[in-house]
């Protein structure tokens, strides 16, 4: 990989670990109102991340405690379940191509 390469990707990383780091559950920016069904998506599809950034910083969380109530904890299962559902499909997927190119 060349040297401009490595740059834009790294720029690219980081720009994308900000955009989700600036929405995490329970930052001061998001207590204004409930969280509602989209943002439940959101939070549950930067949850890894919440979870890494809560070890620096307690006042962050993985799940926000002001919410709509059942319409948000349905978009955030619904998103952890679809992200954590899609990698051991995929992974099923890919084991289950082996086997049949041994045969």
């Amino acid at each position: 990989m060349k040297r401009h390469e490595q740059v834009k990707l790294f720029v690219l990383v980081s720009m994308i670990v900000l955009l989700m780091v600036s929405c995490l559950p329970g930052t001061v920016a998001l207590e204004k109102q409930p969280s509602g069904f989209f943002m439940g998506i959101w939070h549950g599809w930067i949850a890894p991340v919440s979870l890494i950034v809560r070890l620096f910083k307690p006042e962050v969380r993985i799940y926000d405690p002001i919410n709509t109530g059942w319409w948000y904890e349905f978009g955030y299962y619904m998103a952890i379940i679809s992200g954590f559902g899609g990698l051991s499909l995929a992974r099923r997927g890919k084991s289950h191509h082996r086997d049949d190119a041994s045969c």
